[in-house]
């Protein structure tokens, strides 16, 4: 059966079970929309700016496990989709980018909207291609898909000129797919796992380190198992929140830059790290030279490449994290390390990381943690970038993989609005919240366009203190308070938002905040909120640049109110 190549891209995308696209049409890939009317199957979301389609498809590929998929024309169409595809690509997000490009004839002519978008993305992408033949389509995406979704997921970009999508060829897609080397390694070595059990076994001051790899291959079960069978206290990366249920008593935290106390202090004292899933980046090591310095390291990761990397390993093990946990528990012996985890608990007591200072004023910390206490934690939270993405890291318990979603290694300021669409298109029964910050919303705020076109029902909640606060905390600590291209004149995000149909409130006094929550979470569609909160509230804990985990900065003392009793219950005996 002969179709155009805009035809074979559609039935291609059908065939891998693609339901929904976010984009923005152009010249080049015009020939590519003109068929989208004849396949209802595909939805498609036109978003405002195409670097938010990439972000779409990366919330809506988190959320959901399947492969994201964004459209956007030649040129500048192309290149807006740049940071949200290094986004992906940092943090294993599965996505396929399908871009026009110019007429076969006019490649390399520096034509209207020509750019070589295969060779910028050529960095951020685990493959790219240039179709130029209707006939090679059918294969290139069923690769492209293969290549996002096994292995460490990440994106793939597919650009496609103007001339090949109307160029007719036979339509046979492939049933079987095998790519000359490339074979992901999903089962861990037999000597290497025997290796590992055996120090666990041995391990007096054991920590796990819970990473992103945890949530993608679908390995809470088996973490928890080993966690409870070998009494082993639980961290995570700021990806691998919701990886083990924070709620457990062996639940300690986040590590890192804006980690708890106590789980620093863990990984400071730990005689053996247990890292599975995660990439020993810098924000979450600190100054590596003092990183876990008693203790000896197993590390589990799929991605070879990542092993050794950063930070010296004693047992490397290359392999899906899910596949080898479950090797892992088969060889376990049940053991208790009780003096480890009181000794952790009384590290919590003393160092209440989580804790909220008593203030007569609206803190972002109060507003965050209401929103955990109306939802009751059933809600999935998508960040933007700065200090909104850490308080709502440390102050929402999160207990369930995905529910809490933000840019990790990229750090992209204006991801959370986006993905939130992503998210709540994809899982349309959750309840999705964007805590954002105003600078971070300000830079993809114009989505409040496609959340109403789409009437996507995403709730909104912007803790606005005037400032890109993260850096302004910065300036205050490290830069003797010159606050330099920091102060923020925001507008009314409450008009903002009226202007495009969807109705919010703002809020400036802490009696007003949980009826606030009340009624964007009754509402049915979406809803937004402007907290009006402290301007130079700051982060706590905090390592300093070129500091160790072991030298956190705390929160200055002063009164603080305890986590509720409700807070941190254990959910297991052990």
């Amino acid at each position: 059966m002969k179709l155009s190549g805009a035809d074979i891209v559609c039935e291609s995308l059908i065939r891998e079970g693609v339901d929904v696209i976010f984009g923005i049409l152009g010249g080049t890939i015009l020939p590519l929309y003109d068929k989208l009317p004849g396949y209802p199957q595909l939805r498609h979301i036109l978003v405002r700016h195409e670097q938010c389609a990439a972000h779409s498809a990366d919330g809506y590929a988190r959320a959901t496990g399947k492969v994201g998929v964004c459209f956007a024309t030649s040129g500048p169409g192309a290149t807006n989709l740049v940071t949200g595809i290094a986004n992906a690509y940092l943090d294993s997000a599965p996505m396929v980018a399908i871009t026009g490009q110019v007429a076969r004839p006019l490649i390399g002519k520096d034509a209207f909207q020509e750019v070589d978008i295969t060779g910028i993305t050529l960095p951020i992408t685990k493959h790219n291609y240039l179709v130029l033949e209707a006939s090679s389509i059918a294969r290139t995406i069923k690769e492209a898909f293969y290549l996002a979704r096994t292995g460490r997921p990440g994106p793939v970009l597919i650009d496609i000129p103007r001339d090949v999508f109307m160029e007719e060829a036979e339509f046979h897609y492939p049933a079987k797919l095998s790519l000359t080397g490339y074979k992901p390694v999903l089962e861990g070595h037999p000597t290497q796992i025997k290796k590992a059990v055996k120090l666990i076994n041995e391990a007096q001051r054991p920590l796990i380190i819970a990473g992103r790899g945890i949530i993608i291959s679908g390995a809470s079960a088996e973490l928890r198992h080993l966690a409870e069978t070998s009494q082993v206290p639980v961290v995570t990366t700021l990806l691998g929140i919701g990886s083990f249920p924070e709620s457990h008593i062996l639940s300690f935290g986040m590590i890192g830059m804006h980690g708890t106390a106590y789980a620093n202090m863990a990984v400071d004292n730990a005689d053996l790290i247990i890292a599975i899933g995660m990439r020993f980046d810098d924000r979450a090591t600190a100054k590596v030279s003092g990183f876990a310095p008693a203790g000896r390291i197993i590390h589990i990761d799929i991605d070879p490449a990542e092993i050794g990397k950063n930070v010296r390993v004693d047992v490397p093990i290359v392999g899906d994290a899910r596949v080898i946990l479950k090797e892992i528990n088969k060889l376990l012996v049940p053991v208790q390390h009780l003096q480890w985890v009181r000794q952790l608990d009384e590290w919590r007591k003393e160092h209440p990381s989580t804790a909220v200072r008593y203030s007569e004023g609206l803190l972002p910390q109060f507003v965050v943690r209401k929103i955990y206490e109306v939802t009751k934690g059933d809600a999935t939270i998508v960040t933007g970038v700065g200090q909104n993405q850490m308080w709502a890291a440390q102050h929402f318990w999160y207990d369930h993989p995905t529910s809490f979603i933000s840019s990790g290694g990229l750090g992209t300021m204006g991801f959370g609005l986006p993905a939130a669409i992503g998210v709540k298109v994809g899982c349309p029964e959750k309840t999705v919240w964007c805590v954002d910050g105003d600078g971070s919303f300000q830079m993809t705020l114009h989505e409040l366009a496609t959340v109403a076109q789409e009437n996507v029902g995403v709730k909104i909640a912007i803790l606005n203190n005037g400032f890109l606060g993260m850096v302004r905390q910065w300036q205050e600590l490290f830069y003797e308070k010159r606050y330099v291209a920091t102060r923020l004149s925001g507008p009314d995000f409450v008009k903002i938002a009226e202007a495009y149909g969807i109705p919010g409130v703002r809020v400036k006094y802490k009696e007003e905040v949980a009826p606030a929550i009340e009624r964007a979470m009754a509402e049915p569609g979406p809803f937004l909120i402007d907290f009006v909160v402290e301007p130079e509230e700051n982060v706590y804990p905090m390592v300093p640049p070129g500091a160790s985990l072991a030298e956190v900065m705390e929160a200055p003392v002063t009164e603080a109110k305890p986590l509720s009793d409700s807070a941190k219950l254990p959910v297991s005996n052990i």
